[in-house]
């Protein structure tokens, strides 16, 4: 889907994304808790697969503080309801591999940018 509902367009010049990793940094929150602020976050493969195999018409992020203490990004597959045009989130049950018991699962195993980012990279 190249269009997203009323969002515009998914892709982005670099050169945009760059000034806006650039806004963030200049502009954004500063330390948190006596940490650097987290930039961006690395996103293993694995996560984003999971979350794209349900029946979902888009992704939302939530942002969250694991038990480590790093901050952290969640993946929950959402559905267009037609009648309010809110996208729910969408919950499927767990395998139970890592978890007590089945239950209601999102994804994360994100890693927070510094410290797990490329430091070559032009988005900083």
């Amino acid at each position: 889907m190249s269009e997203f509902k009323n969002l515009g367009s998914v892709e982005i010049p670099l050169s945009e994304g760059e000034q806006w990793a650039k806004n963030y940094r200049e502009k954004g929150l500063g330390d948190v808790d006596g940490k650097k602020k987290v930039t961006g976050y690395l996103i293993p493969l694995e996560t984003l697969k999971l979350v794209l195999a349900q029946d979902i018409d888009a992704v939302r992020a939530y942002k969250g503080i694991n038990n480590a203490g790093e901050q952290i990004l969640m993946f929950v597959g959402t559905k267009l309801n037609e009648e309010t045009g809110i996208y729910e989130d969408v919950f499927v049950n767990g395998s139970g591999l890592h978890l007590r018991a089945p239950e209601p699962i999102i994804y994360d195993a994100t890693r927070p940018v510094p410290p797990y980012g490329d430091p070559n990279s032009p988005m900083g």
